[in-house]
This record gives structure tokens, C-alpha cells and sequence, in this order.
């Protein structure tokens, strides 16, 4: 192999991280209570985008600090809170979601995100639709 490829390999493998694409992302979060009359399309700000990660078949052969599987998850948040319109009064029409200030690739904590990506899409509205601009 040449100077050049295995410069640029190993270039990569050490800065690869600095050039993942993990950043904040406008998303729209439906919410909705089956008691309430309308669903609240609310506006935030995701973590989402691509991390670099390491592949663990070599496992044998490698140090376990670089079996690394890296996900884009939250550096700062903070929570807002949202009314759900059309609620009866006996009814908590409050609904609370994070908003991403900054975001890095990192290990996947549960105490806060879902780490499992299912293909289902459940993201949309049964019900009529009310946007909220936060």
C-alpha cells in the first residue's frame, strides 16, 4: 500500500469525528390526546444527522475503546412546554419535548432518547391539526 493511502486512512480514522454531520434539525412532533379536540404539529429542533462509527467485526484484533457504535444525540437541550388546544377541563393539556441546542456523536443515553430507529412512521394526525410556532 502507498505512504499516501495509509496517511489518509489513518487521517480519517483519527478526525473522523470532528467532520460527522450531527447538528440540530427542524422537525414538526405531532401531538395529540384522545381527549382533546385538535392535534398540536409543534416546531423544534432534533438531533439527527451522521456519526462515525467503527466496525465490530475485527473485534478480536482491536482495543474495545475503538469498537465505539456512536449515535447523534443531545450535548445541550432544554424542555418547552406546549397547550394542546381543544382539551376538556378535566384534562392535563400540556404537553413537554426537547428542544436541541447543540449536538454531539456519543453514546446513546435512554434516560432521555429512544435509541432504537423502527421504520414505523407515527409521526402525523388522526385528528384536525393546529401548528404551534415556538
Amino acid at each position: 500500500m502507498s505512504p499516501f493511502v495509509v496517511m489518509s486512512l489513518l487521517f480519517g480514522l483519527t478526525f473522523g469525528q470532528t467532520a460527522s454531520l450531527c447538528a440540530p434539525s427542524e422537525y414538526i412532533i405531532h401531538v395529540e390526546k384522545r381527549e382533546c379536540a385538535y392535534c398540536l404539529a409543534i416546531n423544534t429542533t432534533i438531533c439527527a444527522g451522521f456519526c462515525m462509527t467503527r466496525d465490530s467485526n475485527g473485534k478480536k484484533l482491536l482495543l474495545k475503546s475503538a469498537l465505539s457504535q456512536n449515535v447523534c444525540t443531545y450535548k445541550e437541550m432544554f424542555y418547552q412546554t406546549a397547550l394542546i388546544p381543544g382539551c376538556p377541563h378535566h384534562t392535563i393539556p400540556y404537553y413537554s419535548y426537547p428542544v436541541a441546542v447543540s449536538c454531539k456523536c456519543g453514546k446513546c443515553n435512554t434516560d432521555y432518547s429512544d435509541c432504537v430507529h423502527e421504520k414505523v412512521r407515527t409521526n402525523y394526525c388522526t385528528k384536525p391539526q393546529k401548528l404551534c410556532n415556538m
